[in-house]
C-alpha cells in the first residue's frame, strides 16, 4: 500500500505532526482518545506495529488489568473508531493544509503517515483525505495536491457556498448524538436493579420523542458518535429511593447537568414517579432551550462543515426567538432556506423556515398587512413539507399549527396542536404555542394555564410567556396582575408588546404609561397603529375579544380606522 512510515517519512516530520494535531483546539478527542494516538503513533514509529493490539492499547493506554478480554469488553474498539473520526474532523478543518497525513485504518490500530503532495512506492491503493478524493482521476503530485485542498475546501466551507450537488447531499445534518448508559445501582439488591433498569428505558423512551437529537445506548460493537452521556444511579432505602443523573460532555467529562430525585417504590405509585421523572430529565436536556442546547449553542462557530452547520441554522432560529431580535430575522431565514436546500431531508428545517415566515406576518418588520398572504402560503407548505417528512415531529406540527391558525383554519389547527401534545406533552416550546393559540382562540381557561406551565418548564424566551400571560389576566379581568406582567415582560424591541401594553394601561388606570406606549408606537410604527385592526383580528379568534381589546385601546388614545 501507498503507506508512509518511519523510512519513507522522517520520524522528527511525523512526531511533529502529531504533535501539531494534539496541541490544535480543533481535535475534539478526550484524553483517553490523545493518550490512544499517541501510543499507537509512538509503537508504530520505533517499528513495533506488528504488536499493536486491542489487548496491548487496554493494559498500556486504558489502564485495564492482565485479566482483559477484547472479546468481551469492546472499550479499545469503540475508542479507536471515535479516534478515527476526531482525525477525520481535524484533517477536515485546522489539518487542512498540513504536510502529513496521520490515520488508523480500520482492521487493526496500527497508524499509517501519509506525506500529502508526495509521489510515494506504487502501490495497491494511496491514501486519502476523503473518499470524493478517493473517486477522482490522479494528476500529477502539485495538480493533486491543489486539486485535494481545493475540494476539502468546499467541504469545510459555511451553508453559504452550496457547492455540493443534491445527489450527494444526506436527507440530515450531524446532530448531536447522546448516550444514555444504563444506571448503576447501588443498592445491589434486584429491586434495585430492576428500578435503575426501569428508569433507564423510561428515559431513553422520553428523550426518543425529541427529533433534533440522536439517543443511543451501548451496545457491544456499536460506535456512536457521542457527543454528550447521561449517567446516573439509584440507591433504595425501605419504600423511597433516590436517583442521580447528570449530563456529561464526552470530550473532556465535565458534568454539563445535573439533578436527584426522591420517590416511592410503593407499587401504586410507582410507574408514575418513573414517567414523571423521565420526562422532567428529557425536558431538562433536550427540549429547545435544555441542557444540550446550552451546550451547543457555545460550539456555534463560522464556517463550519455544512453538515454542522445546518444544525447551528437551528441554533440560531432559537436563539433569535428567545429574544425576538428583528435584526437577526433575515439572516436566520437566509440560513435555514439554505438548510433546507441542502438537506432537503430535514424536517426541522421546513418546520423553523415555515415558522421564520409566520414570524414575518406577527411580527411583521416594517408591518405591512399587504405581504401576509404570500408568507402564510410559504409557512403553510414549508410546514406540509416538515409533517410529509416526520409526521411525530412535533417542530413540523407546531409549524402547521400556527401556519394554520393564522391562516384562519383555526379548528384544523387546534388538531394539529392536540395531536402533538400527544406525541410529546414534554416539549415545552410546543406546550406554550399550543397553550396560546388555545387562548388567544377562546379557550382562556385551557390554554393560559399553558403558557403558565411553559414558562415554568421552559428557560428560554420567558418575556414571550410574560406578554402571554398579562393577556390572559387581561381577559380574565385580572387588571393588577395583568400590568405586573406587562412591566415584567419589558420587550421593548417588539412593537406588539407596546400595543399590548397601552391597552392593558389604559384598561388599568395607569394613564401616563398607556401615553407612553401610545407615543412609542406612534413615533416608530405608525403604520402598525393604522392596522391594528387588522392585526387584531389576525390574532383574536372571537370577534368579541378583538373588539374588547381594540376598545382598551381607543382609551389608550390610539386612532385607527374601523
Amino acid at each position: 500500500m501507498n503507506v508512509y512510515q518511519q523510512t519513507d517519512c522522517p520520524i522528527e516530520d511525523c512526531r511533529a505532526q502529531l504533535a501539531r494535531i494534539l496541541t490544535s483546539a480543533d481535535f475534539q478527542a478526550t484524553d483517553r482518545e490523545r493518550r490512544f494516538l499517541r501510543y499507537v503513533v509512538d509503537e508504530t514509529l520505533a517499528g513495533r506495529s506488528n504488536l499493536i493490539k486491542a489487548y496491548s492499547i487496554a493494559v498500556e493506554v486504558f489502564d485495564r488489568d492482565t485479566s482483559f478480554d477484547p472479546q468481551a469488553d469492546p472499550i479499545v474498539r469503540v475508542a479507536a473508531g471515535q479516534l478515527r473520526r476526531a482525525l477525520e474532523r481535524y484533517y477536515l478543518t485546522a489539518g487542512l493544509a498540513d504536510p502529513i497525513l496521520i490515520s488508523i485504518p480500520k482492521g487493526g490500530y496500527a497508524v499509517m503517515f501519509s506525506p500529502r503532495g508526495t509521489r510515494g512506492p506504487v502501490a495497491e491503493e494511496p491514501v486519502y483525505a476523503n473518499a470524493y478524493e478517493r473517486s477522482r482521476p490522479r494528476p500529477p503530485s502539485k495538480r493533486r495536491l491543489i486539486a485535494a485542498v481545493a475540494m476539502l475546501l468546499v467541504a469545510v466551507t459555511a451553508l453559504g457556498s452550496w457547492s455540493y450537488s443534491f445527489r450527494l447531499a444526506p436527507r440530515k445534518p450531524e446532530l448531536p448524538h447522546l448516550l444514555v448508559e444504563w444506571f448503576d445501582d447501588m443498592g445491589g439488591s434486584d429491586e434495585t436493579a430492576a428500578l435503575a433498569r426501569g428508569l433507564t428505558q423510561e428515559i431513553v423512551g422520553q428523550l426518543s420523542k425529541f427529533k433534533d437529537i440522536v439517543v443511543v445506548q451501548p451496545l457491544g460493537q456499536v460506535e456512536p458518535d457521542v457527543g454528550y452521556v447521561v449517567a446516573g444511579s439509584v440507591d433504595m432505602l425501605d419504600e423511597s429511593f433516590r436517583f442521580r443523573v447528570r449530563m456529561l460532555n464526552r470530550a473532556d467529562g465535565s458534568v454539563l447537568w445535573a439533578h436527584s430525585y426522591d420517590g416511592t417504590t410503593r407499587v401504586p405509585d410507582l410507574l408514575k414517579v418513573q414517567s414523571d421523572i423521565a420526562a422532567d430529565v428529557a425536558t431538562s436536556l433536550a427540549q429547545a432551550y435544555g441542557a444540550i442546547f446550552e451546550a451547543d449553542a457555545k460550539r456555534v462557530v463560522p464556517g463550519a462543515p455544512n453538515d454542522r452547520a445546518a444544525y447551528f441554522c437551528t441554533l440560531s432560529y432559537y436563539s433569535y426567538r428567545a429574544g425576538f431580535d428583528p435584526e437577526a430575522l433575515p439572516s436566520v431565514r437566509s440560513c435555514l432556506e439554505k438548510a433546507a436546500e441542502r438537506f432537503p431531508g430535514y424536517a426541522t428545517a421546513w418546520a423553523l423556515l415555515s415558522l421564520i415566515y409566520i414570524d414575518e406576518v406577527r411580527f411583521r418588520y416594517p408591518f405591512d398587512s399587504a405581504g401576509s398572504s404570500p408568507l402564510i402560503d410559504r409557512a403553510l407548505a414549508a410546514a406540509a413539507r416538515a409533517v410529509e417528512l416526520e409526521p411525530t415531529n412535533v417542530r413540523a406540527l407546531q409549524a402547521q399549527m400556527i401556519a394554520l391558525y393564522f391562516n384562519g383554519e383555526i379548528d384544523a389547527a387546534m388538531r394539529v396542536g392536540s395531536r402533538g401534545m400527544t406525541i410529546n406533552p414534554n416539549d415545552t416550546v410546543f406546550l406554550g404555542e399550543y397553550g396560546y393559540r388555545l387562548a388567544l382562540s377562546g379557550k382562556w381557561a385551557e390554554g393560559c394555564p399553558l403558557v403558565e406551565e411553559a414558562r415554568k418548564r421552559n428557560p428560554g424566551p420567558v418575556a414571550y410567556y410574560e406578554v402571554g400571560l398579562a393577556v390572559c389576566a387581561y381577559f380574565s379581568g385580572d387588571l393588577r396582575q395583568a400590568v405586573v406582567w406587562v412591566r415584567k415582560a419589558n420587550v421593548r424591541g417588539n412593537a406588539l408588546y407596546h400595543v399590548i401594553a397601552a391597552a392593558i394601561f389604559a384598561e388599568g388606570g395607569h394613564a401616563a404609561d398607556a401615553e407612553v406606549e401610545r407615543a412609542w408606537l406612534m413615533q416608530y410604527e405608525p403604520a402598525l397603529v393604522t392596522n391594528v385592526r387588522h392585526e387584531a383580528l389576525l390574532r383574536f379568534g372571537r370577534s368579541e375579544d378583538a373588539e374588547r381589546f381594540l376598545g382598551s385601546l381607543r382609551k389608550a388614545g390610539l386612532d385607527f380606522s374601523d
